[in-house]
Protein backbone atom coordinates (compact mmCIF):
# COMPACT_ATOMS: atom_id res chain seq x y z
CA UNK A 1 0.00 0.00 0.00
CA UNK A 2 2.72 2.35 0.05
CA UNK A 3 2.43 4.86 -2.04
CA UNK A 4 -1.16 4.38 -2.59
CA UNK A 5 -3.28 7.79 -2.57
CA UNK A 6 -6.69 8.33 -0.75
CA UNK A 7 -9.12 10.59 -2.36
CA UNK A 8 -6.83 11.93 -5.03
CA UNK A 9 -4.89 13.91 -2.50
CA UNK A 10 -3.77 11.79 0.69
CA UNK A 11 -0.59 9.95 -0.40
CA UNK A 12 0.39 7.22 2.27
CA UNK A 13 3.85 6.72 2.79
CA UNK A 14 4.70 4.36 6.42
CA UNK A 15 2.80 2.07 8.43
CA UNK A 16 2.76 3.86 11.85
CA UNK A 17 0.15 1.31 13.61
CA UNK A 18 -2.55 -0.95 13.66
CA UNK A 19 -5.26 -2.49 15.54
CA UNK A 20 -9.22 -3.95 15.31
CA UNK A 21 -10.35 -0.77 13.95
CA UNK A 22 -7.33 0.10 11.04
CA UNK A 23 -4.34 0.54 10.19
CA UNK A 24 -3.07 4.31 10.49
CA UNK A 25 -0.35 5.47 8.21
CA UNK A 26 2.47 8.45 7.90
CA UNK A 27 1.77 10.07 4.62
CA UNK A 28 1.42 13.37 2.82
CA UNK A 29 -1.30 16.24 2.02
CA UNK A 30 -0.18 16.62 -2.13
CA UNK A 31 -2.42 19.75 -1.90
CA UNK A 32 -0.93 21.96 1.18
CA UNK A 33 2.20 19.58 0.81
CA UNK A 34 1.77 18.78 4.44
CA UNK A 35 3.09 15.26 6.54
CA UNK A 36 -0.77 14.17 8.02
CA UNK A 37 -1.81 10.65 9.58
CA UNK A 38 -3.95 8.83 7.51
CA UNK A 39 -6.68 6.03 9.17
CA UNK A 40 -8.04 3.71 6.76
CA UNK A 41 -10.75 1.52 8.26
CA UNK A 42 -12.99 -1.38 6.32
CA UNK A 43 -16.81 -1.25 7.73
CA UNK A 44 -17.62 -4.66 6.14
CA UNK A 45 -14.51 -6.48 7.52
CA UNK A 46 -15.29 -4.31 11.21
CA UNK A 47 -19.74 -4.73 10.92
CA UNK A 48 -20.31 -6.98 8.31
CA UNK A 49 -21.40 -5.96 4.96
CA UNK A 50 -24.96 -5.43 6.18
CA UNK A 51 -24.41 -3.04 8.46
CA UNK A 52 -21.61 -1.17 6.49
CA UNK A 53 -23.59 1.42 4.65
CA UNK A 54 -24.56 2.13 8.48
CA UNK A 55 -21.32 2.20 10.10
CA UNK A 56 -20.07 4.79 7.15
CA UNK A 57 -22.55 7.15 7.86
CA UNK A 58 -21.67 6.93 11.58
CA UNK A 59 -18.84 7.61 10.69
CA UNK A 60 -18.49 10.70 9.10
CA UNK A 61 -21.23 12.11 11.48
CA UNK A 62 -18.66 11.36 13.91
CA UNK A 63 -16.14 13.01 12.70
CA UNK A 64 -18.16 16.01 12.08
CA UNK A 65 -19.08 16.01 16.08
CA UNK A 66 -15.60 15.26 16.85
CA UNK A 67 -14.51 18.45 14.59
CA UNK A 68 -16.54 20.39 16.74
CA UNK A 69 -13.96 20.46 19.47
CA UNK A 70 -10.88 22.82 19.87
CA UNK A 71 -8.46 21.74 22.22
CA UNK A 72 -4.18 21.48 22.32
CA UNK A 73 -4.42 18.18 23.46
CA UNK A 74 -7.15 16.62 20.83
CA UNK A 75 -5.68 15.53 17.70
CA UNK A 76 -6.41 17.89 14.73
CA UNK A 77 -8.95 16.19 12.01
CA UNK A 78 -8.59 17.24 8.68
CA UNK A 79 -10.43 15.28 6.41
CA UNK A 80 -12.56 12.08 6.68
CA UNK A 81 -14.41 10.25 3.67
CA UNK A 82 -14.58 7.48 2.07
CA UNK A 83 -12.54 6.01 -1.03
CA UNK A 84 -13.55 2.75 -2.35
CA UNK A 85 -14.86 0.34 0.11
CA UNK A 86 -12.79 2.14 2.66
CA UNK A 87 -13.44 4.83 5.18
CA UNK A 88 -10.30 7.52 5.78
CA UNK A 89 -9.76 9.91 7.86
CA UNK A 90 -6.78 12.12 7.90
CA UNK A 91 -5.71 13.74 10.87
CA UNK A 92 -2.83 16.44 11.73
CA UNK A 93 0.55 14.45 12.64
CA UNK A 94 1.80 14.30 15.66
CA UNK A 95 5.60 14.78 16.64
CA UNK A 96 6.98 13.07 19.79
CA UNK A 97 6.30 9.25 21.34
CA UNK A 98 3.00 7.38 22.41
CA UNK A 99 2.06 7.26 26.25
CA UNK A 100 2.96 3.37 26.04
CA UNK A 101 6.47 3.95 25.09
CA UNK A 102 7.02 7.07 26.94
CA UNK A 103 6.20 4.58 30.33
CA UNK A 104 8.15 1.65 29.31
CA UNK A 105 11.19 4.43 28.28
CA UNK A 106 10.98 6.10 31.65
CA UNK A 107 10.53 3.46 34.38
CA UNK A 108 10.21 4.01 37.23
CA UNK A 109 7.31 6.71 35.90
CA UNK A 110 8.08 10.06 38.20
CA UNK A 111 5.13 10.25 39.83
CA UNK A 112 5.10 13.94 39.52
CA UNK A 113 5.34 13.32 35.54
CA UNK A 114 1.88 10.84 36.32
CA UNK A 115 -0.39 13.88 38.06
CA UNK A 116 0.90 16.12 35.37
CA UNK A 117 -0.18 14.14 32.24
CA UNK A 118 -3.81 12.97 34.40
CA UNK A 119 -3.82 16.67 34.55
CA UNK A 120 -3.67 17.29 31.18
CA UNK A 121 -6.02 14.46 30.37
CA UNK A 122 -8.63 15.86 32.54
CA UNK A 123 -8.24 19.49 30.36
CA UNK A 124 -9.06 17.44 27.13
CA UNK A 125 -11.79 15.30 29.17
CA UNK A 126 -13.43 18.31 30.07
CA UNK A 127 -13.45 19.94 27.05
CA UNK A 128 -14.51 16.68 25.34
CA UNK A 129 -17.35 15.96 27.45
CA UNK A 130 -19.01 19.25 27.09
CA UNK A 131 -19.74 18.72 23.61
CA UNK A 132 -20.77 16.03 24.53
CA UNK A 133 -18.71 12.92 23.60
CA UNK A 134 -17.39 9.98 25.27
CA UNK A 135 -13.77 8.93 24.00
CA UNK A 136 -14.62 5.25 24.91
CA UNK A 137 -11.21 4.04 24.40
CA UNK A 138 -8.99 6.36 26.38
CA UNK A 139 -5.68 4.47 26.88
CA UNK A 140 -1.92 4.71 26.38
CA UNK A 141 -1.69 3.85 23.02
CA UNK A 142 -4.05 6.88 21.93
CA UNK A 143 -2.14 9.29 23.75
CA UNK A 144 1.10 10.99 22.65
CA UNK A 145 3.35 12.83 24.28
CA UNK A 146 5.15 16.05 21.92
CA UNK A 147 8.43 17.20 22.23
CA UNK A 148 7.34 19.88 24.40
CA UNK A 149 6.09 17.64 27.12
CA UNK A 150 1.73 18.21 25.86
CA UNK A 151 0.00 14.97 25.75
CA UNK A 152 -2.12 14.45 22.75
CA UNK A 153 -5.57 12.14 22.24
CA UNK A 154 -6.06 10.21 19.48
CA UNK A 155 -8.99 8.41 17.97
CA UNK A 156 -11.74 10.21 19.73
CA UNK A 157 -15.13 9.27 18.42
CA UNK A 158 -13.99 5.98 16.22
CA UNK A 159 -15.13 3.55 19.09
CA UNK A 160 -18.91 5.13 19.23
CA UNK A 161 -18.76 4.61 15.58
CA UNK A 162 -18.55 0.69 15.94
CA UNK A 163 -20.13 0.34 19.07
CA UNK A 164 -23.65 1.34 17.51
CA UNK A 165 -25.16 -0.97 19.95
CA UNK A 166 -24.19 -0.62 23.68
CA UNK A 167 -25.63 -4.50 23.98
CA UNK A 168 -23.65 -5.63 21.11
CA UNK A 169 -21.20 -8.41 21.44
CA UNK A 170 -18.12 -9.13 19.17
CA UNK A 171 -17.43 -12.54 17.69
CA UNK A 172 -15.61 -12.88 20.85
CA UNK A 173 -18.36 -12.27 23.33
CA UNK A 174 -16.77 -9.40 24.71
CA UNK A 175 -18.14 -5.80 23.88
CA UNK A 176 -16.20 -3.63 21.36
CA UNK A 177 -13.26 -1.46 23.63
CA UNK A 178 -9.43 -2.54 25.23
CA UNK A 179 -10.80 -5.18 28.25
CA UNK A 180 -7.99 -3.64 30.23
CA UNK A 181 -9.30 0.56 30.40
CA UNK A 182 -12.62 -0.95 30.38
CA UNK A 183 -15.34 0.22 33.22
CA UNK A 184 -17.58 -2.21 34.64
CA UNK A 185 -20.92 -0.19 32.96
CA UNK A 186 -19.14 -0.86 29.88
CA UNK A 187 -18.19 -4.48 29.88
CA UNK A 188 -21.88 -5.16 31.01
CA UNK A 189 -23.66 -3.38 28.27
CA UNK A 190 -24.76 -0.39 30.37
CA UNK A 191 -25.41 3.15 28.98
CA UNK A 192 -21.75 5.26 29.01
CA UNK A 193 -20.94 8.66 30.12
CA UNK A 194 -18.50 10.88 31.03
CA UNK A 195 -17.98 8.65 34.02
CA UNK A 196 -16.50 5.63 31.78
CA UNK A 197 -14.06 7.85 30.74
CA UNK A 198 -12.88 8.79 34.40
CA UNK A 199 -13.05 4.74 34.93
CA UNK A 200 -10.22 4.68 32.08
CA UNK A 201 -8.46 7.55 33.45
CA UNK A 202 -7.91 5.80 36.88
CA UNK A 203 -6.13 2.62 35.17
CA UNK A 204 -4.21 4.50 33.08
CA UNK A 205 -3.03 6.44 36.11
CA UNK A 206 -2.31 3.15 38.35
CA UNK A 207 -0.44 2.15 35.19
CA UNK A 208 1.68 5.40 35.04
CA UNK A 209 2.55 4.86 38.90
CA UNK A 210 3.12 1.24 39.20
CA UNK A 211 4.11 0.14 35.40
CA UNK A 212 1.30 -2.24 35.46
CA UNK A 213 -2.86 -2.22 34.90
CA UNK A 214 -4.69 -2.50 37.99
CA UNK A 215 -6.73 -5.85 36.06
CA UNK A 216 -5.02 -8.25 34.06
CA UNK A 217 -5.86 -11.73 33.05
CA UNK A 218 -5.15 -14.80 30.43
CA UNK A 219 -8.55 -14.18 28.66
CA UNK A 220 -10.52 -10.97 27.99
CA UNK A 221 -13.51 -11.99 29.74
CA UNK A 222 -11.36 -12.64 32.62
CA UNK A 223 -9.55 -8.96 32.79
CA UNK A 224 -13.23 -8.02 32.54
CA UNK A 225 -14.78 -9.83 35.49
CA UNK A 226 -12.19 -8.73 37.46
CA UNK A 227 -13.20 -4.66 36.43
CA UNK A 228 -16.53 -5.89 37.87
CA UNK A 229 -15.45 -7.64 41.35
CA UNK A 230 -12.13 -7.19 42.70
CA UNK A 231 -10.39 -3.83 44.06
CA UNK A 232 -7.64 -2.29 42.66
CA UNK A 233 -4.28 -2.41 44.47
CA UNK A 234 -3.41 0.87 46.46
CA UNK A 235 -0.70 1.97 44.36
CA UNK A 236 1.11 3.02 47.65
CA UNK A 237 1.90 -0.92 48.26
CA UNK A 238 4.46 -0.88 44.81
CA UNK A 239 5.62 3.19 45.02
CA UNK A 240 5.62 3.85 48.94
CA UNK A 241 6.58 7.99 47.61
CA UNK A 242 3.05 7.99 45.80
CA UNK A 243 0.95 11.03 48.23
CA UNK A 244 -2.10 9.44 49.69
CA UNK A 245 -4.24 12.28 48.31
CA UNK A 246 -2.75 11.13 44.59
CA UNK A 247 -3.58 6.99 45.48
CA UNK A 248 -6.77 8.29 46.89
CA UNK A 249 -7.78 9.74 43.88
CA UNK A 250 -6.80 6.97 41.76
CA UNK A 251 -8.82 4.64 44.15
CA UNK A 252 -11.95 7.30 43.57
CA UNK A 253 -11.42 7.19 39.62
CA UNK A 254 -11.35 2.58 39.86
CA UNK A 255 -15.04 2.62 41.95
CA UNK A 256 -16.96 0.05 40.24
CA UNK A 257 -20.15 2.15 40.62
CA UNK A 258 -20.33 5.83 38.76
CA UNK A 259 -21.93 7.29 40.69
CA UNK A 260 -19.21 6.91 43.13
CA UNK A 261 -16.51 8.51 40.98
CA UNK A 262 -15.51 11.67 40.84
CA UNK A 263 -18.24 13.70 39.45
CA UNK A 264 -16.39 15.78 36.39
CA UNK A 265 -13.01 15.57 34.98
CA UNK A 266 -12.75 19.20 36.05
CA UNK A 267 -13.21 17.99 39.11
CA UNK A 268 -10.61 15.75 38.79
CA UNK A 269 -8.01 18.82 37.48
CA UNK A 270 -8.45 20.46 40.48
CA UNK A 271 -8.33 17.78 42.90
CA UNK A 272 -4.29 16.93 40.69
CA UNK A 273 -3.86 20.76 41.11
CA UNK A 274 -2.79 20.68 44.37
CA UNK A 275 0.25 17.89 43.21
CA UNK A 276 1.29 19.75 40.23
CA UNK A 277 5.12 20.93 40.40
CA UNK A 278 5.74 24.54 41.10
CA UNK A 279 8.33 26.11 39.03
CA UNK A 280 12.40 25.59 40.17
CA UNK A 281 11.61 22.16 42.34
CA UNK A 282 14.32 20.74 41.19
CA UNK A 283 11.96 17.67 39.74
CA UNK A 284 13.34 15.38 37.34
CA UNK A 285 13.05 16.26 33.73
CA UNK A 286 14.65 14.84 30.59
CA UNK A 287 12.90 14.42 26.40
CA UNK A 288 9.08 14.68 26.47
CA UNK A 289 9.15 15.84 29.80
CA UNK A 290 4.77 16.56 30.70
CA UNK A 291 5.59 18.59 33.57
CA UNK A 292 6.77 21.45 31.40
CA UNK A 293 3.63 22.44 30.69
CA UNK A 294 2.83 23.78 34.07
CA UNK A 295 6.36 24.05 35.07
CA UNK A 296 6.72 26.91 32.23
CA UNK A 297 3.00 27.31 30.49
CA UNK A 298 2.62 28.59 27.12
CA UNK A 299 6.53 28.88 26.95
CA UNK A 300 8.26 28.73 23.24
CA UNK A 301 10.06 25.62 22.58
CA UNK A 302 12.56 24.81 22.17
CA UNK A 303 13.65 27.74 24.55
CA UNK A 304 14.07 31.04 22.27
CA UNK A 305 12.30 34.63 22.18
CA UNK A 306 8.73 34.67 20.74
CA UNK A 307 7.88 36.96 18.20
CA UNK A 308 5.63 39.41 19.27
CA UNK A 309 1.86 39.65 17.61
CA UNK A 310 1.12 42.86 15.06
CA UNK A 311 -0.62 45.38 16.52
CA UNK A 312 -4.62 44.69 15.95
CA UNK A 313 -6.11 46.97 12.96
CA UNK A 314 -8.05 49.98 14.01
CA UNK A 315 -11.70 49.02 14.07
CA UNK A 316 -14.15 50.78 11.53
CA UNK A 317 -17.50 51.20 12.23
CA UNK A 318 -19.58 48.54 11.47
CA UNK A 319 -23.15 49.01 9.72
CA UNK A 320 -26.19 47.85 11.60
CA UNK A 321 -27.09 43.81 10.40
CA UNK A 322 -30.67 44.00 8.23
CA UNK A 323 -33.26 41.97 8.93
CA UNK A 324 -32.84 38.19 7.75
CA UNK A 325 -35.12 36.78 4.94
CA UNK A 326 -37.10 34.14 7.10
CA UNK A 327 -38.65 32.55 4.24
CA UNK A 328 -34.98 32.41 1.83
CA UNK A 329 -32.98 31.29 4.83
CA UNK A 330 -35.66 28.58 5.16
CA UNK A 331 -34.60 27.38 1.55
CA UNK A 332 -31.15 27.42 2.55
CA UNK A 333 -31.37 25.31 5.66
CA UNK A 334 -33.15 23.12 2.95
CA UNK A 335 -29.83 23.23 0.77
CA UNK A 336 -27.30 22.69 3.62
CA UNK A 337 -29.40 19.91 4.75
CA UNK A 338 -29.62 18.23 1.67
CA UNK A 339 -25.96 18.32 1.32
CA UNK A 340 -25.64 17.16 4.86
CA UNK A 341 -23.84 20.96 5.96
CA UNK A 342 -25.13 20.66 9.42
CA UNK A 343 -23.16 23.48 11.17
CA UNK A 344 -24.04 26.15 8.68
CA UNK A 345 -27.94 25.13 8.87
CA UNK A 346 -27.47 25.42 12.86
CA UNK A 347 -26.28 28.63 12.57
CA UNK A 348 -28.68 30.06 9.84
CA UNK A 349 -31.44 28.28 12.45
CA UNK A 350 -30.35 30.34 15.41
CA UNK A 351 -29.79 33.29 13.94
CA UNK A 352 -33.20 33.64 12.32
CA UNK A 353 -35.42 32.22 15.03
CA UNK A 354 -35.28 35.39 17.18
CA UNK A 355 -36.46 37.42 13.69
CA UNK A 356 -39.08 34.87 13.06
CA UNK A 357 -40.65 35.10 16.99
CA UNK A 358 -40.20 38.58 16.75
CA UNK A 359 -42.44 39.02 13.54
CA UNK A 360 -44.75 35.98 13.91
CA UNK A 361 -45.41 35.85 17.80
CA UNK A 362 -43.36 32.63 20.08
CA UNK A 363 -46.52 31.11 19.63
CA UNK A 364 -46.85 30.64 16.18
CA UNK A 365 -46.61 28.04 13.70
CA UNK A 366 -43.61 29.29 11.85
CA UNK A 367 -41.78 29.79 15.02
CA UNK A 368 -42.56 26.12 16.27
CA UNK A 369 -41.35 24.21 12.89
CA UNK A 370 -38.38 26.49 13.31
CA UNK A 371 -37.50 25.55 16.56
CA UNK A 372 -38.42 21.14 15.43
CA UNK A 373 -35.86 21.51 13.10
CA UNK A 374 -33.07 23.35 14.69
CA UNK A 375 -33.23 21.01 17.80
CA UNK A 376 -33.47 18.06 15.17
CA UNK A 377 -30.07 19.27 13.45
CA UNK A 378 -28.85 19.93 16.82
CA UNK A 379 -29.17 16.48 17.95
CA UNK A 380 -28.12 14.97 14.20
CA UNK A 381 -25.12 17.16 14.48
CA UNK A 382 -24.71 15.39 18.73
CA UNK A 383 -24.88 18.74 20.07
CA UNK A 384 -27.01 17.03 22.72
CA UNK A 385 -26.56 20.43 25.54
CA UNK A 386 -27.93 22.77 22.88
CA UNK A 387 -30.79 20.82 22.07
CA UNK A 388 -32.21 19.89 25.32
CA UNK A 389 -33.55 23.64 25.92
CA UNK A 390 -35.07 23.85 22.74
CA UNK A 391 -36.95 20.50 23.24
CA UNK A 392 -37.88 20.86 26.36
CA UNK A 393 -39.38 24.24 25.33
CA UNK A 394 -41.43 22.78 22.62
CA UNK A 395 -42.67 20.08 25.18
CA UNK A 396 -43.83 22.66 27.58
CA UNK A 397 -45.41 24.43 24.85
CA UNK A 398 -47.35 21.38 23.55
CA UNK A 399 -48.52 20.43 26.61
CA UNK A 400 -50.10 23.98 27.43
CA UNK A 401 -52.22 23.74 24.32
CA UNK A 402 -52.94 20.26 24.73
CA UNK A 403 -53.18 19.43 28.85
CA UNK A 404 -52.50 16.11 27.64
CA UNK A 405 -49.32 14.15 28.44
CA UNK A 406 -49.84 10.99 26.26
CA UNK A 407 -50.11 13.42 23.40
CA UNK A 408 -47.74 12.40 20.44
CA UNK A 409 -45.95 15.32 20.36
CA UNK A 410 -45.37 16.10 23.60
CA UNK A 411 -44.17 12.50 24.30
CA UNK A 412 -42.02 13.02 21.30
CA UNK A 413 -39.80 16.15 22.70
CA UNK A 414 -39.88 14.63 26.05
CA UNK A 415 -38.52 10.92 24.37
CA UNK A 416 -35.65 13.43 22.35
CA UNK A 417 -34.60 15.12 26.13
CA UNK A 418 -34.19 12.26 27.58
CA UNK A 419 -31.78 11.09 25.01
CA UNK A 420 -30.08 14.06 25.39
CA UNK A 421 -29.58 13.86 29.11
CA UNK A 422 -28.71 10.27 28.87
CA UNK A 423 -25.90 11.24 25.85
CA UNK A 424 -24.98 14.41 28.21
CA UNK A 425 -24.38 11.59 31.01
CA UNK A 426 -27.44 12.43 33.16
CA UNK A 427 -27.86 8.99 34.19
CA UNK A 428 -30.49 9.69 36.79
CA UNK A 429 -32.20 12.53 34.66
CA UNK A 430 -32.37 10.12 32.07
CA UNK A 431 -33.68 7.49 34.17
CA UNK A 432 -36.01 9.73 35.75
CA UNK A 433 -37.49 10.85 32.36
CA UNK A 434 -37.62 7.37 30.26
CA UNK A 435 -39.53 5.99 33.36
CA UNK A 436 -41.61 8.80 33.03
CA UNK A 437 -42.55 8.22 29.55
CA UNK A 438 -43.55 4.86 29.90
CA UNK A 439 -47.35 5.32 31.18
CA UNK A 440 -48.06 7.82 28.00
CA UNK A 441 -46.24 5.64 25.19
CA UNK A 442 -49.50 3.66 24.60
CA UNK A 443 -49.98 0.95 21.60
CA UNK A 444 -46.33 1.50 19.82
CA UNK A 445 -44.70 -1.55 21.52
CA UNK A 446 -41.66 -0.73 19.40
CA UNK A 447 -40.94 2.85 20.94
CA UNK A 448 -41.91 0.86 24.53
CA UNK A 449 -39.11 -1.81 23.96
CA UNK A 450 -36.80 0.88 22.99
CA UNK A 451 -37.67 3.14 26.15
CA UNK A 452 -37.20 -0.28 28.60
CA UNK A 453 -33.86 -1.30 26.89
CA UNK A 454 -32.48 2.13 27.61
CA UNK A 455 -34.30 2.01 31.25
CA UNK A 456 -32.04 -0.99 31.46
CA UNK A 457 -28.56 0.13 30.31
CA UNK A 458 -29.09 3.09 32.36
CA UNK A 459 -29.81 1.35 35.42
CA UNK A 460 -26.17 -1.08 34.82
CA UNK A 461 -24.35 2.53 34.64
CA UNK A 462 -26.47 3.39 37.81
CA UNK A 463 -24.30 0.37 39.78
CA UNK A 464 -27.87 -1.64 39.66
CA UNK A 465 -27.30 -4.82 37.05
CA UNK A 466 -29.55 -6.57 39.07
CA UNK A 467 -32.40 -3.80 38.42
CA UNK A 468 -31.62 -4.39 34.98
CA UNK A 469 -32.03 -7.70 34.69
CA UNK A 470 -35.40 -8.00 35.90
CA UNK A 471 -36.53 -5.17 33.28
CA UNK A 472 -34.95 -7.11 30.73
CA UNK A 473 -36.04 -10.29 32.04
CA UNK A 474 -39.90 -9.08 32.33
CA UNK A 475 -39.29 -7.27 28.44
CA UNK A 476 -38.44 -10.21 26.90
CA UNK A 477 -41.41 -12.67 28.47
CA UNK A 478 -43.52 -9.61 27.13
CA UNK A 479 -42.04 -9.64 23.68
CA UNK A 480 -42.19 -13.57 23.68
CA UNK A 481 -45.92 -13.81 24.48
CA UNK A 482 -46.78 -11.15 21.60
CA UNK A 483 -45.33 -12.19 18.85
CA UNK A 484 -42.99 -15.34 19.59
CA UNK A 485 -39.22 -16.42 20.59
CA UNK A 486 -37.47 -15.17 17.37
CA UNK A 487 -38.93 -11.65 16.91
CA UNK A 488 -36.07 -9.10 16.19
CA UNK A 489 -36.46 -7.30 20.08
CA UNK A 490 -36.85 -10.90 21.56
CA UNK A 491 -32.87 -11.42 20.35
CA UNK A 492 -31.69 -8.22 21.19
CA UNK A 493 -32.79 -8.81 24.94
CA UNK A 494 -31.68 -12.04 25.14
CA UNK A 495 -28.18 -11.27 24.21
CA UNK A 496 -28.15 -8.10 26.58
CA UNK A 497 -29.19 -10.59 29.03
CA UNK A 498 -26.76 -13.33 27.93
CA UNK A 499 -23.87 -10.32 28.09
CA UNK A 500 -25.21 -9.97 32.22
CA UNK A 501 -24.71 -13.65 32.96
CA UNK A 502 -21.26 -13.87 31.65
CA UNK A 503 -20.48 -10.90 34.01
CA UNK A 504 -21.85 -12.75 36.89
CA UNK A 505 -24.98 -10.02 37.11
CA UNK A 506 -27.43 -11.07 39.94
Amino acid sequence: MNGRVVAGRYELSTLIGQGGMGRVWQGYDRTLDRRVAVKILRPDTMAGSSRADELRRRFLRECRVTAQVDHPGLVTVHDAGTDGEELYLVMQHVHGSDLADHIAENQPYPWQWAAAVAAQLCSVLSAVHAVPIVHRDLKPRNIMVRPDGTVVVLDLGIAAVLDTDTTRLTHTGVPLGSPAYMAPEQAMGGAVGPYTDLYALGVLVHELLTGTVPFAGSTALGVLHRHLYEPPQPVRAARPEVPDPLQALVLRLLAKDPQDRPGSAQEVYEELASLLPAPGSGLPSGPLDPTRPFLRPHAPWPDRPGVPAPPAPASSPVPPPRAPDIAAAVDEVKRLLGEARLTQAIDILGGILPAAVQEHGPSSSVVRILRKQYAATLMDDGQYRRALPVLRLLAEERLGETGNPGDAQVVQYRYESAVCLEQLGEAPAALAEYRGLLPHLGPDPARSYDVRQRVAQLLIALGDPAGAQAELGALLHEVQSLYGPHHPVADGVRRSLANLASFGAR
